[in-house]
This record gives structure tokens, C-alpha cells and sequence, in this order.
């Protein structure tokens, strides 16, 4: 749904939008939480049948946008409860970074096959001729399914001449490809920790905006209120993501604006990334010491590979992930400064908490939030006058931010660099062909390859933060690309 302006879009820009407000303009932070929920909720326009719900759906997702946890539905815990914990300006995204709203959750229908009033009512009755079970039966004259003897075969979906029976699944289940979406007792959906690896794709994919994440934008806000130094690192897949007309000098401007004091290309670290990844397939995958490698800029897919494949672990590239090296880079030319991540993806926060990163990463927030950040100051991107210039990476870099990118930068140093090498790509996009391509790599079947893998359909252009649609993001990074001065990175000044 991404790239339509759908209410649980405007949902969920209003929330980053007011919190950020609150963290530029509160004098009183207990008193303008409370107040909030009734701000944002309208009484004459609820999209509920209860404001009350709606209001209470609101109370959870401000908790989040200012990094907080979930309150429980059988304690008695007040929406400002630990927000003190918040007011500060460092904190780590603590998991569970992805939470299911309950009282937002419409506890979708699983796996269930439904006779629709499509139904004709036909004399060859086919549905009920291939029914295994015996769970189709004629009524008034239309078929009807008996749910408790309906085994999900779908053989009756497939034959019916008129399709007038709908396969209905839960949209964020479908969207996981890790199967980590349960049930509660109630039916309302969960996500199952252990198996979650944080891509995002049910949130983006859940229609009712049941499922939400946490974020560091008031933390962030209040960084840059210290007067501390806060320099921004912005990832490839910027390019479209706040308007066609904002080029990134604008962007660059612009975030300047909000207080950065520098801003750099999440893309150097890309070219260092692809060089380092040549490098570890020409020495290791071309000479047979791995019989494959797996490409590492993708936290999802890496969590992926160590949770369900563990064999593959010494085949992941120990090459450093972009956002990382950046980081590092920056660390390196302003030891007295903060790092802030600007990308599309939700499981970049969870990266940036690892007790290895958190000295380099110090702030992860999406293009989504970015949004909400600009709204609250009221900056208008489309009427910036670029005063600066976002400029440093090369194309192989810059193009990490769509599917295959990423396998065709490292391809291109390596028959640069390594020109007797022969190099075989494979690249897998969502979390289910990811899974697949995984398992022909574990049976053997992919040996000599390169592997790469994005969790989500599409690239980073797809990541659960983004703001455009696919298509216009994949065409606005391949002009952002284009428009590099170098092709590849330079070896000898890595």
C-alpha cells in the first residue's frame, strides 16, 4: 500500500508529526500527552465505531513514537507511565521493536475459504464434487462451507467457473515471510519474537495500522536541542522519497535546517562495502575455501540466515554493513559527534542496538519520520533554495538502495579489480524467496555464487519507512545513480 496516501498513512504521519511537536514546543510533556489523543482524534470523525477505541489506539502508538513499550491490557499502567525514560536525549530502541497494537488488531480470519454472492448456484455444483471432506453443501440453493470440516485444500477455489469463493488470509501473515505471526486468545494477531526479524513488512501490510514500531525521533529532537553535535548519514533510497521536485542538495539543505551539522551519503559506505565483498568473493568463493557468500548489508536477510540457516554463518561477508561504515567514517573525521541514520528500513534500529554498534550509530529514524520531523518545524521541502551539496559516493553505491543493486556493485569490482575471476550472482527479494534461496544454497546448489538478499520485495526502496511507491522510488535511484561522478569505487583510496 505504499505510495497510496491511505488514512493509516495519515494516521501515522499525524503521530510522528505531534510528537515531534511536542519535543520542539511542550512546557508541560505529562499534561500534552494526555492532551494529545484528544487533539489528534476528531469526535465527529472517527474512523471506528468507537472514538473511544480510537483514542485508546492512539495512546499506544504515541507510547511507541517516543520509544516506549506497549502497555498491557490487564494492568492498570497510565499512558505517561516511564515517559521520563523518554525525555532524554539518548536511548536505544529496546525490543520488541515490532508490537501489535492490541485493541487496533480486527483479528482477521487466519486461512479460511468463503463462498462470496458470486456464487450461481450451478447444477454441476463442481466445489462440492472435488470436496475432499465433504464441507460443501447447497443451501437456499448457493454453496456454503462447513469451517470445521474445511481442511484448506483450496480445491473448490480453483475449480468454482465463477470464482466466487475468496481465499482469506491475514494480510501481515502473508507479508511474513518467517511465519512469525501468531494468534492470542482472542484471535487478534502477535508476533512471535524468536522467529521475527524485524523487516517490517506486516506493519506496512496490515490495513487496520494494528502493528507499529518504535522510534527515536523525540530522543532525537532533544539531541539536537543540546547544541550537541549531530551529523546525518542519509541511505541510497532517498532519492524520490519526499517529493519529486527535492533534489538531495535540497534535501541536504534542508535537513541543515532542522539542526544537522553535516550530512554525508550512506553510500560511501556502500563503496567501501562492495570493494570489501569483491575482495571476499575473489579470495574465498573463487578459489573454493566457501562454497558460496552471502551478501551482508541487510539485517533482516543476515538474522535470516543465522536464526534458520546457523551453517550458513561463516558464509555471511564480514564486510562492515553501509550504515556502519559510514558511521565509522564520520567518527573518524568528527570524534565529537552523534550519528543519526536516515533510511527506509525498521530493522536498522534493531541493528544500531547492537552493544558492537551503539558506539557508532547512535540514532536510527526512516524517511516516514524524517516526514513527520520537517511537518512539525514547517519546513517545506519543495521551496528550499539548495545551499549545499550531497556529493562523495559512486554509482555502485548509490544504487544499493534497489534490488540487485547491491549484487551488481560488488559484480563490477570484481571484474574490475579481479579481472580473471568469473563471478556468479544470484539475488533473492521478500523474506519467503530469501528462505528458498537459502535452502537450494545449503543443499549445494549455489555454490560459486554470490548471493544477495533483501527482506523486502523490491530492495530497500521497499523497506516498512518509505513514503513513495515502488516503481517511483526504483526510477528516482536509478537516476540518483546515474548522476554520480565516478562509476565504481577506487580501490587504492579505500
Amino acid at each position: 500500500m505504499r505510495g497510496i496516501d491511505t488514512q493509516v498513512r495519515k494516521n501515522r504521519r499525524r503521530i510522528f508529526k505531534e510528537v515531534a511537536n511536542l519535543a520542539y514546543t511542550s512546557k508541560n510533556l505529562k499534561d500534552d500527552v494526555e492532551a494529545l489523543p484528544y487533539k489528534i482524534v476528531d469526535y465527529d470523525e472517527s474512523e471506528y465505531e468507537s472514538i473511544y477505541r480510537e483514542r485508546a489506539i492512539v495512546r499506544e502508538r504515541i507510547r511507541l513514537a517516543m520509544g516506549l513499550s506497549l502497555r498491557p491490557e490487564n494492568q492498570p499502567v497510565h499512558v505517561t507511565q516511564g515517559l521520563e525514560e523518554s525525555n532524554i536525549s539518548e536511548k536505544y530502541y529496546e525490543p520488541p521493536l515490532m508490537q501489535v497494537i492490541p485493541s487496533a488488531c480486527n483479528a482477521c480470519p487466519e486461512n479460511r475459504y468463503q463462498v462470496t454472492d458470486k456464487c450461481m448456484g450451478c447444477v454441476a455444483h463442481p466445489c462440492r464434487e472435488v470436496c475432499p471432506r465433504d464441507a460443501i453443501s447447497m443451501k437456499n440453493g448457493k454453496s456454503v462451507i462447513d469451517q470445521e470440516k474445511c481442511i484448506r485444500c483450496g480445491k473448490c477455489k480453483a475449480i468454482c467457473p465463477y470464482d466466487a469463493i475468496s481465499h482469506q488470509v491475514r494480510p501481515c501473515a502473508a507479508a511474513c515471510g518467517v511465519n512469525a505471526i501468531k494468534n492470542d486468545e482472542k484471535g487478534r494477531a502477535v508476533i512471535d519474537d524468536a522467529l521475527c526479524v524485524s523487516c517490517g513488512q506486516c506493519m506496512v501490510n496490515c490495513p487496520f495500522g494494528a502493528i507499529a514500531d518504535k522510534s527515536q525521533i523525540f530522543q532525537l529532537i532533544r539531541a539536537l536541542q543540546s547544541g550537541q553535535k549531530i551529523i546525518a548519514q542519509v541511505a541510497p533510497a532517498f532519492a524520490g522519497q519526499f517529493g519529486a521536485e527535492v533534489t538531495p542538495d535540497m534535501l541536504k539543505t534542508a535537513l541543515k535546517e532542522l539542526g544537522f551539522a553535516d550530512v554525508y551519503e550512506t553510500a560511501i559506505g556502500a563503496d567501501m562495502g562492495a570493494l570489501a565483498e569483491a575482495e571476499h568473493y575473489a579470495k574465498e568463493v573463487a578459489t573454493g575455501r566457501l562454497p558460496f557468500s552471502l551478501t551482508s548489508c541487510c539485517p533482516s536477510w543476515s538474522m535470516l540466515a543465522k536464526k534458520f540457516f546457523p551453517e550458513t554463518l561463516d558464509k555471511i561477508s564480514n564486510a562492515l554493513t553501509p550504515m556502519v561504515a559510514t558511521a565509522r567514517v564520520i567518527k573518524e573525521e568528527h570524534p565529537d559527534a552523534k550519528v543519526v541514520f536516515i533510511g527506509p528500513c525498521a530493522s536498522k534500529k534493531l541493528e544500531a542496538s547492537r552493544r558492537t554498534i551503539r558506539s557508532d550509530v547512535d540514532f536510527v529514524i526512516t524517511f516516514e519520520e524524517l516526514a513527520g520531523m520537517f511537518e512539525a518545524k514547517g519546513i517545506l521541502l519543495k521551496e528550499i533554495q539548495a545551499l549545499d551539496e550531497l556529493k562523495g559516493a559512486t554509482g555502485a553505491g548509490r544504487g544499493y538502495g534497489v534490488a540487485g543493486g547491491v549484487a551488481n556493485a560488488i559484480e563490477e569490482c570484481v571484474r574490475e579489480y579481479y579481472p580473471d575471476v568469473e563471478v556468479h550472482i544470484e539475488h533473492a527479494e521478500s523474506l519467503s524467496e530469501c528462505r528458498k534461496m537459502l535452502m537450494l544454497a545449503k543443499a549445494g546448489k549455489k555454490n560459486g555464487c554470490l548471493i544477495e538478499g533483501m527482506a523486502c520485495p523490491g530492495g530497500c526502496i521497499a523497506g516498512a519507512g518509505t513514503n513513495i511507491a515502488i516503481p517511483q522510488a526504483a526510477k528516482a535511484v536509478g537516476s540518483f545513480k546515474a548522476s554520480a561522478e565516478q562509476k565504481i569505487p577506487d580501490k587504492q583510496k579505500q
